[in-house]
């Protein structure tokens, strides 16, 4: 028997974290939340996740820290990276702190579910097709 993959999102907007809370569960994989970086190393730390939506701008330790944090852990998780703006720089800051992956914000469904996919933590296709006939 195989248990459902966990995401966790960190975000300090409560509206956020709901809102990508219920695509998750939608989705099928079990969610959790963290509102700073700090709670969620110690959620990876405690719990090892299979992904992370994380947030580029958290209050005092930044999306950078929980990078550097979950740098050191024993089972590293998928990272996506969600930022407001589009902006290469910041993204190659975290892809080299070690967020592999990234999507804009607002996210829906379709991204969150194609990111997922690509990252191999969703099984079955990230094509825009595919997606729409599951919903």
């Amino acid at each position: 028997m195989s248990t459902k993959p966990c995401c966790l999102i960190v975000d300090d907007s409560e509206v956020i974290r709901e809102i990508a809370e219920r695509i998750i569960v939608d989705l099928g994989m079990n969610a959790a939340q963290a509102e700073n970086a700090r709670e969620a190393v110690e959620y990876c730390q405690q719990n090892a996740p299979d992904a992370v939506l994380l947030d580029w701008d958290l209050p005092s330790m930044g999306a950078l820290d929980f990078l550097r944090g979950a740098a050191e852990l024993e089972k590293r998780p998928e990272i996506i990276l969600c930022a407001t703006e589009n902006d290469p720089q910041q993204f190659s800051l975290a892809k080299a702190a070690g967020a592999a992956h990234h999507i804009l914000k607002p996210f829906d469904r379709t991204s969150v579910q194609t990111i997922l996919c690509e990252t191999g933590i969703l099984k079955g296709s990230a094509d825009p097709e595919s997606i729409a006939s599951q919903k």
